[in-house]
């Protein structure tokens, strides 16, 4: 087998809704697309008798030995889904930890997908929902990744061809705890999005939406709440709003002119901030 590329694109919230809560894990609703940032993949077969998994890059540091990878690869040994075949996978990490943006989990996902598209492992709809969460709740989200609309019943609507939005992501030196955020839920919102639709993708939808999390990690991180400030006067974003669980807050812009300048302001007061612009895909 020839090295193979595979490109693991970040997953951004643009609205998100906490609407209950289950034994473990709260139930949410969520308006979700993927960006051109990505983690590069690449993987190709091996002879050893186990998988070699590496990590690089600017993100690579502190990632677990039981990362989600290993966790897929775990999971279809254990099942024996790849007929004792190994693999060798490199990632290069480009999408920051502890983000908000998915990456860990869209890494499993994209090597699964690779591995069903090229027919090493056959598996339907419900087994794939099935070994993806075990591996983590959002995994699932990356599955032929598209603009998504997850409801409150943690079930998706997938949608083509949707507008398309210029994004500035800004990283502070730190990262919040998806545990420890979703910890602090006390109050919850009745579901908007169990009736999904396109349109829910148009600016002047989005516009009108929230996520629920953030006041709780602005109250446990102040410095949030500056950055979304200052990236509110940038160039006139469409609208400024933190994804998942954060720590990374996003401004929308309909204009790759707007959303560049916007980061040559913003890189000037915040030089040591985490700053990436790109596009929903």
């Amino acid at each position: 087998m020839s090295v193979s590329k595979i490109k693991s694109h970040a997953k951004i919230n643009l609205a998100l809704n906490v609407t209950g809560k289950l034994t473990k894990l709260h139930k949410i609703e969520s308006i979700i697309a993927f960006i051109e940032l990505h983690d590069l993949i690449t993987l190709k077969s091996t002879k050893n008798l186990k998988h070699v998994i590496r990590f690089n890059g600017k993100f690579s540091k502190n990632i677990k030995k039981n990362n989600t990878v290993q966790k897929l690869f775990n999971i279809l040994d254990e099942q024996k889904l790849l007929n004792n075949k190994k693999f060798q996978v490199k990632i290069t990490k480009n999408i920051p930890q502890k983000a908000g943006l998915g990456g860990g989990s869209m890494n499993a996902a994209s090597i699964l997908n690779f591995l069903i598209r090229k027919k090493f492992i056959k598996l339907n709809q419900k087994k794939t929902f099935k070994i993806t969460s075990l591996i983590g709740s959002d995994v699932i989200l990356g599955i032929n990744p598209t603009s998504t609309v997850l409801r409150s019943n943690n079930t998706l609507k997938k949608f083509f061809k949707c507008p398309r939005l210029y994004t500035l992501l800004v990283k502070p030196s730190f990262g919040c705890s998806t545990k420890k955020i979703y910890s602090k839920v006390k109050r919850f919102t009745k579901s908007k999005f169990n009736n999904p639709k396109k349109n829910m993708f148009r600016s002047d939808f989005l516009i009108s939406q929230n996520n629920s999390l953030e006041k709780i990690a602005i109250s446990k991180y102040p410095k949030l709440k500056k950055i979304k400030s200052f990236l509110g006067v940038l160039k006139n974003p469409l609208f400024v709003r933190m994804t998942g669980s954060g720590s990374v807050i996003i401004g929308y812009y309909q204009s790759k002119q707007d959303c560049e300048l916007a980061k040559v302001q913003f890189k000037r007061k915040f030089k040591d901030y985490w700053c990436n612009t790109s596009k929903t895909i």
